[in-house]
Parts: C-alpha cells; sequence; structure tokens
C-alpha cells in the first residue's frame, strides 16, 4: 500500500498566517504541520509516499522535507497541484503514483493521537472498495457527516447546518484503484471543487464502503481554533508520555 498527503490549497481561513507560507508548514507545537500526517503514514507501516502541495511555497516543502530522512524513508515523492480544485482533484494527481495499488489517504492537516495500522492491515484483506475512519465529535457541521446504520454507512453530507450524527469523517480514506476512475466522474460542486465527500458517497452506492472509529483524540487544523487545539493536544500527550516514562524508570529503580 503506497500513502498521499494532500497538503495544497490556500488556507484562508488561517490568514494572515498562511500570506507568507503555506498552512501545512505552520508549527504544532515543536514540529511542522506536514510532520504529522507523514509520521501517521509511516506509523502505519507504509513507506512510499506521496506529497501533493500547491501556491507559491511549494518549494519550502522539498527543503523541509527532502527525501524524507527524518522519517526514516529512503525516498519522499512530490507533485504539485496547479490552482485550487478541491480535494479529489488533488488525489487524482497521485494516479500515476499509486500505479494500481490500493492507496492510504490524508489531509495535511490532521492529526491524531494514537495509529492507523489496524485500520491500513484490516483495509489490506478486504482488497476492494473504500475505507474510512469516523470520529464522534460535537461540531460535526465542520466536517463531511457520515450517517450511520446497523454498521453500514448510508450516506455522507458535507457541512451540514443539521447533521444527521455526530459522526465526523476525518481526513484519513483507504481506497482501492478504481478511485481515480470515480475522480475522473466527478462534476464541481457549488464551490467550484470536486468534492472528496463525492468519491465516498460513490463507493456507498456500490456498496463497497466501511469504516472504523478512529481510537485516541483526533482534530484538523484549518482554523485558529483547530490549530490552537491541535497544539495542545500535542503539547498535552508529549507532555504525558515523558511523564509515563519518568514514572516507569521511578519504578524500575
Amino acid at each position: 500500500m503506497k500513502g498521499v498527503v494532500l497538503a495544497g490549497g490556500t488556507g484562508s481561513r488561517l490568514s494572515p498566517l498562511t500570506r507568507v507560507t503555506n498552512k501545512h508548514l505552520l508549527p504544532i507545537h515543536n514540529r511542522p504541520m506536514v510532520y504529522y500526517p507523514i509520521q501517521t503514514l509511516v506509523n502505519a507501516g507504509i513507506e512510499e509516499i506521496l506529497l501533493v502541495t500547491g501556491g507559491s511555497n511549494a518549494g519550502d516543502f522539498l527543503r523541509l522535507l527532502g527525501n524524507g530522512r527524518d522519517f526514516g524513508l529512503r525516498h519522499l515523492n512530490y507533485t504539485y497541484q496547479e490552482g485550487n480544485g478541491g480535494i479529489a482533484e488533488a488525489l487524482g494527481l497521485a494516479e500515476f503514483f499509486a500505479a494500481g495499488q490500493p492507496i492510504c489517504v490524508i489531509l495535511g492537516d490532521n492529526v491524531i493521537e494514537n495509529n492507523i495500522r489496524r485500520a491500513v492491515e484490516n483495509f489490506r484483506k478486504e482488497k476492494n472498495g473504500a475505507k474510512i475512519l469516523l470520529k464522534e465529535v460535537e461540531d460535526a457541521q465542520r466536517f463531511g457527516v457520515a450517517e450511520v446504520r446497523n454498521g453500514r454507512v448510508l450516506n455522507i453530507e458535507e457541512k451540514p447546518q443539521i447533521p444527521r450524527s455526530n459522526f465526523a469523517v476525518t481526513g484519513i480514506y483507504l481506497y482501492d484503484s478504481t478511485v481515480f476512475e470515480k475522480i475522473k466522474r466527478l462534476k464541481p460542486s457549488g464551490r467550484a471543487e470536486l468534492e472528496i465527500t463525492d468519491v465516498n458517497n460513490f463507493y456507498i452506492q456500490e456498496g463497497q464502503l466501511t469504516y472504523e472509529m478512529l481510537d485516541g483524540w483526533w482534530t484538523d487544523a484549518g482554523t485558529f481554533e483547530s490549530l490552537l487545539r491541535a497544539n495542545n493536544l500535542v503539547a498535552q500527550t508529549g507532555a504525558n508520555k515523558l511523564n509515563q516514562q519518568a514514572v516507569a524508570r521511578e519504578s524500575g529503580r
């Protein structure tokens, strides 16, 4: 399985910070934001990774990440999205890279506490279709929202004013190779973008979409509120881990 990190977009909700840099290069605690999704893929055992970016600061990713040495990678791939045609359009640029293999896609502003290795392994066993990771949240109207019944996803609605559930679709998706054919069938939404929610609904219509609940905390970092939350969660988690290590050392004396 190959991994794709989507790190394009204008980041307009984080202006004026994003007037001078790509939002995925902003810091979260002690590392740039883009480090977290890449590390999520590496922790899941995925070593072939493509970074999709865009805008006037794309070269900064290469200067920052190089060939991925900080993550133990031998090579890191890059491609460039012209304009701002949406998440699904950005993913479509990965077709050459995927080369018919299944892919794990993660949005570049997603930060999670734990590991997605189990979901990745489960999807490998399923072989076909798609899998999404859900998380119960209090502000579901900010996200794509999944209507779930009897263990099945019936529908996904993008940023609904009145959500049918509190199950947010996190920015982590697992797809088989038919995802690129589905992207080519998309029509622009009212936002003039190709929506990843429409891709997921294609899989639902085919009866080929499964889901798992994400363990541990999760947040995006695309607004000032969520960027602050991401910083606090990462800092707190790091402090907790240091405390746990200290307790373990003390108990081992």
